[in-house]
């Protein structure tokens, strides 16, 4: 009976393995020729000629250093490194919101080895983007902005981090749902998987920016196979805020509940796997190993659902009540709620 039931799950796994090799394979060429592309765009060399640098392709790497008592840094690291994306010619720079978090010390760097002092000066929760500006002028040339709501499944793209370029195909766009009390409607997810993807830039044939790099999944292809990926915050989300990150720091949006919950889903239920020292979640008594099973009287079914249900309870400062699976016991708890913007500890200002 079980092996009856397995087979099919081996097969489609097996038919998705086959299907993105077939890609590598078969689109070699045409990567090759749209690397190429890419490279005349941005007004670099091709590949193989030694004075291509990733300077050429709009991007820096960036280094943080967080504050003293960053409550981001038992997850993160008190020291951070990724890549930046220079968008234009003031010195603004876009990268994955993790890099600047609770960040006091900011500095950029080109391939020859430069330094460049930066600022914080917005992150964003709901698309988990951070913006930086260079203090002093960037010898970088800005990337021109995309569509990633264009870009299709099976694209040639360029992930572009400040150690290098790799090549690789789009294989879905789909949602992404984070532990962390994070949802995109739609990311864009790419393989093969590459290295230093932090912050990365995503690239399109024409040398435009698709995306932000976020996270390396072992799912790009979902739940059909286990295919390892990437993750990108794709570049038309950001946009909307943009606007307001330059202005003042964050999206003007009203900010949504923030309870200090990590959750993993098994099943359709919902484990609570850590609780954020010092969260409304703490205060209120929830632990690791409780089950999430309902908000404001009605089920939730997963991470998704769950979301979803918490931020239509209202905006930041709001009560949210959730019921609990304690044991065999289902208890009622009411979170205040906060914006999550406040829980991260601010660099020192002398």
């Amino acid at each position: 009976m079980n092996s009856l039931i397995l087979r099919p799950q081996y097969g489609a796994r097996r038919a998705a393995r086959r299907a993105v090799r077939g890609l590598l394979v078969l689109g070699a060429a045409a990567l090759g020729f749209a690397c190429t592309q890419v490279l005349a765009a941005q007004g670099a060399a091709v590949p193989g000629q030694p004075q291509l640098t990733v300077d050429s392709l709009s991007v820096v790497k960036v280094r943080t250093q967080a504050v003293r008592d960053a409550r981001s840094s038992r997850s993160l690291g008190a020291e951070r490194e990724g890549t930046g994306v220079v968008i234009d010619s003031n010195g603004l720079v876009l990268t994955i919101g993790y890099l600047i978090t609770e960040a006091e010390k900011v500095e950029l760097s080109t391939a020859d080895g430069k330094v460049f002092p930066a600022t914080v000066l917005g992150y964003d929760n709901a698309t988990g983007m951070g913006l930086l500006r260079a203090l002093t002028p960037l010898p970088v040339k800005p990337v021109d902005m995309g569509e990633s709501g264009g870009i299709a499944e099976r694209e040639l793209v360029l992930i572009v981090g400040f150690d290098g370029v790799a090549p690789a195909y789009v294989v879905s766009k789909r949602p992404f749902v984070g532990y962390w009390e994070y949802l995109l409607d739609e990311a864009i997810y790419t393989a093969p998987a590459t290295v230093n993807w932090q912050g990365a830039a995503l690239l399109s044939r024409e040398g435009k920016l698709l995306g932000i790099g976020s996270l390396v999944v072992g799912d790009a292809l979902g739940t059909s196979a286990n295919i390892p990926g990437n993750m990108f915050v794709p570049i038309d989300v950001v946009k909307p805020v943009l606007g307001d990150m330059v202005a003042n720091g964050k999206s003007t949006a009203k900010p949504r509940p923030w309870l200090g919950v990590n959750t993993q889903e098994v099943q359709g239920n919902l484990i609570v796997t850590r609780v954020s020292p010092e969260s409304p979640a703490e205060d209120a008594g929830l632990q690791k190993g409780d089950v999430i099973v309902g908000v404001s009287g009605a089920a939730i079914h997963g991470q998704k659902d769950f979301y979803t249900k918490l931020w239509a309870t209202g905006n930041a400062g709001v009560d949210v009540p959730i019921e609990v699976l304690k044991g065999n016991q289902v208890q009622k708890y009411t979170l205040k709620s906060i914006d999550r913007d406040r829980y991260f500890r601010p660099k020192t200002v002398y």
